[in-house]
C-alpha cells in the first residue's frame, strides 16, 4: 500500500507521520510530499529516512491514499490530479468540506457513508471534530435543537509561525507575528478571518460542518472562537438545548460508552478535562456535565481534545484505516 503525505514538513504533516507509525498501517511505500523548497530534504519514518518529493512526482507514483495537509489552495489545485490517477485523497484543509459532492467524515460517526467512488474525502475542522464526537450520540438519543459554543483554541491550530511567536514573547524576543497582537498573557477573540456578517470563518465552520456531519440543518448553532496561549489542545464550552429531556447520569453513561470519548467529570476531586492532559492523546475528553436550569432540556459541558491529533492527523488516518479495512481503496 503506497501512502503519500502531502505537506509532510508542516505541523500536522509531522503528526500524521507519527500517527501512521503508532497505528502501524501496512504501508509498503511512504511518499513524503512538500513544497518545492523542501524537495530533496529527508523525513524519518519507522527508523528510515525518506526523501521529500515534488507534487508531480507523487502523482506519477499513483499512491493508493494521499493524506493532505498543505492548505486549501494546494488542495483545490492538486487533489483532483491525484484523484484522476486513482488515488483517494483525505484532505485536512477547508477546501472541500462544504462541497455537496464530498463526504465530510468523522469515522466514529459517518464513515459508513463512504464508497469506492469517493476519491476526495474532507477531514473536518479540528474544533468541529471534537464537538461532534461528544454531540453525535446525544443527538441520536435526545435530538439537538440549539448549540451555543465558545472555543478556547491552541496556537498550534495556526501553525509553526504561531508557536514561534509565543516562544519569542516568552523571552521578549522580536520576531515574525502570526497574530495582529501578542498572544502571551492574552486571549484573542479572532480565529481565522472575519466575514462580512461579523463572524470569523472558524466560527462559521462550527455552524456549517456540525450540521453537515450530523445530517441535520435544523440544528441552530452559534459560536465564538477564541485563541489562547496554550499548546496542548482546544477547549470548548458547549451549551446544548435538546428537543427531549435527559438526566445527567444518563448523559454521562452515553458518553462513557462512546468510542473515542473519555468522560472526566468528578468535581469532588477536581477531575475535568484540560488541554495539558489531552496533549498527545487521541480521545476527546468531556466533563463539567451539568443541567442548564435557565432553559428547558438544556445542558452545559466542557470538551477538550488535542487539535493536531484527533482534530487533524488521527482523524485522517482513521479514515484511511476504514478505507483499507472495507476494501474501498486498491493496493
Amino acid at each position: 500500500m503506497k501512502i503519500a503525505v502531502v505537506g509532510v514538513t508542516g505541523m500536522v504533516g509531522q503528526v500524521m507521520l507519527k500517527v501512521l507509525e503508532e497505528r502501524n498501517l501496512d504501508i509498503t511505500e511512504l511518499i513524503p510530499v512538500a513544497s518545492e523548497k523542501s524537495v530533496g530534504t529527508e523525513v524519518s519514518f519507522k527508523g528510515k529516512s525518506y526523501k521529500v518529493v515534488s507534487m508531480q512526482d507523487a502523482i506519477d507514483m499513483k499512491p493508493a491514499i494521499a493524506l493532505f495537509s498543505a492548505g486549501g489552495g494546494v488542495s483545490l489545485e492538486h487533489a483532483p490530479k491525484f484523484a484522476a490517477v486513482g488515488t483517494t485523497v483525505i484532505d485536512n484543509s477547508s477546501a472541500w468540506r462544504m462541497d455537496a459532492e464530498k463526504r465530510l467524515v468523522v469515522p466514529e460517526i459517518n464513515a459508513d457513508q463512504l464508497t469506492v467512488t469517493d476519491k476526495i474525502i474532507a477531514n473536518p475542522n479540528c474544533s468541529t471534530i471534537q464537538l461532534v464526537m461528544a454531540l453525535a450520540p446525544l443527538h441520536k438519543k435526545y435530538g439537538i435543537k440549539r448549540l451555543v459554543i465558545s472555543t478556547y483554541q491552541s496556537i498550534t491550530g495556526t501553525g509553526v509561525k504561531a508557536v514561534k511567536q509565543l516562544e519569542n514573547e516568552y523571552t521578549d524576543t522580536k520576531g515574525e507575528m502570526a497574530y495582529p497582537y501578542q498572544i502571551h498573557r492574552n486571549a484573542l477573540p479572532h480565529c481565522d478571518v472575519f466575514e462580512e456578517n461579523g463572524y470569523t470563518k472558524e466560527e462559521l465552520k462550527l455552524v456549517r460542518e456540525t450540521q453537515k456531519i450530523l445530517d441535520d440543518k435544523t440544528i441552530a448553532v452559534t459560536a465564538t472562537a477564541v485563541r489562547i496561549p496554550v499548546v496542548g489542545g482546544h477547549s470548548e464550552s458547549v451549551n446544548v438545548e435538546f428537543h427531549n429531556d435527559f438526566t445527567e447520569s444518563e448523559v454521562r453513561a452515553i458518553l462513557a460508552d462512546t468510542d473515542g470519548v473519555t468522560v472526566q467529570d468528578n468535581t469532588d476531586v477536581n477531575l475535568y478535562p484540560m488541554p495539558l492532559m489531552a496533549h498527545g492523546k487521541d480521545d476527546v475528553f468531556v466533563g463539567r456535565i451539568r443541567r442548564d436550569h435557565s432553559a428547558a432540556n438544556a445542558l452545559n459541558m466542557w470538551i477538550v481534545s488535542d487539535n493536531l491529533r484527533k482534530g487533524a492527523a488521527t482523524n485522517a488516518v482513521q479514515i484511511a484505516e476504514y478505507l483499507i479495512k472495507n476494501k474501498l481503496v486498491k493496493a
